[in-house]
């Protein structure tokens, strides 16, 4: 079994949980950054809620290290484009454009290094296996 997913973890992040839970939301939040739609200020709080919250579900679950840096980081977001959205808070012209950026390089960099330096998941608790690496 591929070593980022652990099914019997109960981990969201494997197969088609996380392509629904996180995928395909980031494909429609980067799309509709540039799209210049008025139902932005809806749609990018309402999914980095989503994925937020997720997260934050998963971190729990299983352990996955990367979710309880994700989870809060997609909440903030969230408020973020809210904040932009109603406009009151001014992120310049390529405000959406610029939080898009922020959610590509910060997930990344919040998915990939944590678990590339300190593994997977947190160490075995009484419901979970040891530490994968």
């Amino acid at each position: 079994m591929d070593r980022a997913c652990n099914l019997n973890r109960g981990d969201l992040a494997c197969g088609g949980a996380g392509l629904l839970i996180w995928w395909i939301p980031t494909v429609i939040l980067v799309a509709a950054a540039f799209s210049n739609s008025s139902l932005l200020v809806v749609i990018w709080p309402t999914l980095l809620a989503w994925m937020g919250g997720a997260c934050l579900v998963n971190a729990k679950r299983c352990g996955r290290r990367h979710c309880y840096l994700t989870g809060p980081f997609f909440l903030v977001l969230a408020v973020v484009s809210l904040l932009y959205g109603l406009q009151i808070l001014d992120l310049g012209v390529y405000g959406w454009k610029t939080l898009a950026g922020i959610l590509l390089v910060g997930s990344c960099a919040l998915t990939c290094l944590p678990e590339w330096i300190w593994g997977r998941y947190l160490a075995a608790g009484p419901s979970r296996q040891p530490s994968e690496k």
